[in-house]
């Protein structure tokens, strides 16, 4: 599948970090990951720390497919709101949800420190706008059902919104626990620290054959070298609805647009993150190079070439959003780019087992937390490898 259009704003600002080579002779492992982008490479960090023999093969550059797409927003608010998840899986497994993803960001900054990464990591606040004056009595509902739960939120005015962050909106929530991130340098970071503790990794590996037996599975790729592994982890994200029996997500094209550098941003603009209650949503970040990075306008994707064709509609539409919003921001668009992502039905990923797949489990972080849920995943089967039976895997199984 074609994830996304060409000039992804992530990799033509790093280029190609590292390309690893392609896989020709046979091997064995405890764990092969397919899939080798922010998910895989979160997953091998786990697995190697914990002592698993890992291996990770990609069909193209590693992380050079949705990855190098994603807008990289780490945020804990789900795309489904608490107060509307909790009617659908109950109020134990949405809390859960959400306090996972609070976690993660966590996590993420824990790591970051570790491999003293240089992916721009930094800690914000999330402000969730009313998109419309008649959003508010939702937007507060929402805000009235976080507090409750623990969550640091704090609820902003029009006018606590103009002078503390320049916005023209109507409310918002005020989140105190977000962050941002360069996916694609930070899943290049992490899989070169693995392989310096025993990782393998092979990109252009393209899968033939998939054969399952009582102790494993064999996997002959087009080269005809064979990987036998006692478990398979799929990090393949919106690619493995290809292959899964039924429809677990449906499939959206997304766009986004990043500003020229701007002199200098504006402090109450760089120490947040923003997104809006309208469907699709808005989303905003900056970057560590003074930019500003706007995404929206989803559609039904039917296929990359119409996808891509709405690429110069979709630039103006998102360039009158961010001045509509920051009426005082000189926002000029400098690069368009459109990717394909997948929406579930209650917002939240598939971690585990498949009936269809013996000894494989799925990291599949579906819609706009893929990051955090990747890290979720990542927890979770480590967690199932070593023998637990994390009951947090009941809200994200196949067929709920």
């Amino acid at each position: 599948m074609d994830v996304h259009s060409q000039e992804p704003f992530w990799l033509l600002k790093n280029g190609l970090l590292h390309s690893y080579p392609s896989l020709r002779q046979s091997l064995s492992c405890d764990v092969l990951i397919i899939g080798g982008g922010i998910t895989g490479a979160l997953m091998a960090h786990s697995l190697v720390q914990a002592g698993f023999d890992t291996v990770v093969i990609d069909k193209r550059d590693v992380a050079t497919g949705s990855t190098s797409a994603s807008t990289a927003m780490l945020q804990y608010e789900i795309d489904t709101a608490l107060h509307e998840l909790i009617p659908m899986i109950g109020e134990e497994g949405a809390v859960k949800a959400y306090e996972s993803c609070l976690n993660a960001i966590g996590e993420i900054n824990r790591i970051v420190k570790a491999l003293k990464s240089r992916s721009g990591f930094k800690l914000k606040k999330s402000l969730y706008i009313a998109a419309v004056p008649d959003d508010e009595a939702f937007l507060r509902k929402e805000f009235e059902s976080r507090r409750k739960h623990g969550f640091n939120v704090q609820w902003l005015n029009r006018k606590s919104l103009r002078n503390r962050f320049g916005l023209a909106a109507v409310a918002a929530i005020c989140s105190s626990e977000a962050a941002e991130i360069d996916a694609y340098r930070f899943a290049h970071e992490l899989l070169k620290a693995s392989v310096a503790k025993g990782l393998r990794v092979f990109d252009h590996v393209e899968i033939q054959s998939t054969e399952y037996d009582p102790n494993g599975v064999r996997v002959l790729t087009q080269d005809l070298a064979m990987i036998e592994a006692r478990n398979v982890i799929y990090c393949t994200g919106y690619e493995s609805q290809e292959m899964l029996p039924g429809k677990v997500v449906d499939l959206k094209s997304t766009f986004a647009v990043v500003s020229e550098p701007l002199a200098e941003l504006p402090p109450e603009l760089r120490s947040v993150l923003l997104w809006d209650t309208q469907d699709p949503y808005l989303y905003l970040r900056t970057t560590d190079d003074n930019r500003v990075l706007v995404g929206g306008g989803d559609e039904p994707f039917k296929n990359a070439a119409l996808r891509d064709k709405l690429i110069d509609q979709k630039r103006q539409m998102l360039t009158e959003k961010v001045r509509e919003l920051y009426p005082d921001l000189a926002f000029v668009p400098d690069l368009a780019w459109a990717g394909t992502f997948g929406e579930t039905k209650d917002g939240l990923p598939y971690i585990g087992e498949h009936p269809a797949f013996p000894h494989s489990y799925f990291a599949l972080g579906f819609g706009g937390n893929g990051i955090t849920f990747s890290v979720t995943a990542a927890q979770l089967i480590r967690d199932v490898l070593r023998g637990k039976k994390p009951d947090e895997l009941h809200y994200y199984r196949f067929g709920r």
